[in-house]
């Protein structure tokens, strides 16, 4: 059971993860687990997002926006790059 819980959550995180990378336009060379983090974190996110508002937790309707928010974050706060223009398209540094 535990088993089951543990592949479900990589699973989910790899899947939000890898549609809010396919999302921001530009490269993202990011491992396997950071795509799994980044996917995870949106879902926690969106989650307590959902609770909050709905009651229920959000799902994948709001995991994938949280997702997408958090890496437009880290590209812009931790790689120092823009979203948009022709920087955007350039690897990080």
């Amino acid at each position: 059971m535990a088993l089951a819980l543990v592949l479900s959550l990589l699973l989910m995180g790899f899947i939000v993860g890898g549609l809010a990378r396919f999302a921001v336009p530009g490269p993202d060379p990011m491992p396997i687990w950071a795509t799994i983090a980044l996917g995870l974190a949106g879902a926690v996110i969106g989650g307590v997002i959902g609770k909050v508002l709905w009651g229920t937790p959000g799902g994948i309707l709001v995991a994938l926006p949280c997702s997408i928010l958090l890496l437009i974050a880290y590209r812009h706060y931790v790689q120092r790059r823009p979203i948009t223009g022709p920087r955007a398209h350039e690897p990080p540094r």
